[in-house]
C-alpha cells in the first residue's frame, strides 16, 4: 500500500515513548466487554499517573464493566509525518472510596470536561504497547 508513491513503515514504540504519548494527551477510549461477550468503547477524559490511567465515570455500563474487569484503553495521535497509537491492557479498579495514598492523590488529578462522573477508576496495566506508522 502506498500514499503518493511512499511506503508506510510501522515501528514499535518503546515503553517510555508510550508513556510520553499517554502523558501529553487527555482524551482516550476505554474498551470493555459486555455481559453478552460483545465489546463496547467509550471516550473518556483521563490523566496518566506513573503508568496508571485515571478517569471518572457516571454509574452505568462503562463503570459496571470496567471495575474489577479486564479492559483496554487506547490513545492515538497524528501529525503530517506519522500516526501513533498506544494501547493499555489491564484491569479497572474503582478508587472512589479507596483510602490508600495513591487513590487519594489520583482523585485530585485535574481532568478535562468532556465526560465527568462521580466515580473514579484506575486502570492497572498488564501491558502497554504502541506503534508509529510513518511514510518512508
Amino acid at each position: 500500500m502506498t500514499t503518493n508513491g511512499a511506503i508506510p513503515v510501522s515501528q514499535e514504540l518503546t515503553h517510555d515513548e508510550c508513556l510520553e504519548l499517554l502523558a501529553r494527551n487527555d482524551v482516550g477510549r476505554l474498551a470493555v466487554t459486555l455481559e453478552d461477550g460483545q465489546p463496547d468503547v467509550f471516550p473518556v477524559n483521563y490523566r496518566l499517573d506513573g503508568d496508571r490511567i485515571v478517569f471518572r465515570s457516571l454509574s452505568g455500563t462503562k463503570l459496571s464493566h470496567a471495575a474489577l474487569n479486564k479492559v483496554a484503553f487506547e490513545v492515538d495521535e497524528r501529525s503530517e509525518a506519522a500516526a501513533m497509537s498506544v494501547v493499555v491492557k489491564g484491569v479497572g479498579r474503582e478508587i472512589t472510596d479507596a483510602l490508600d495514598p495513591a487513590s487519594e492523590r489520583q482523585r485530585h488529578l485535574e481532568l478535562g470536561t468532556l465526560l465527568r462522573g462521580d466515580h473514579w477508576v484506575r486502570i492497572v496495566p498488564a501491558a502497554i504497547t504502541g506503534r508509529r506508522v510513518a511514510v518512508a
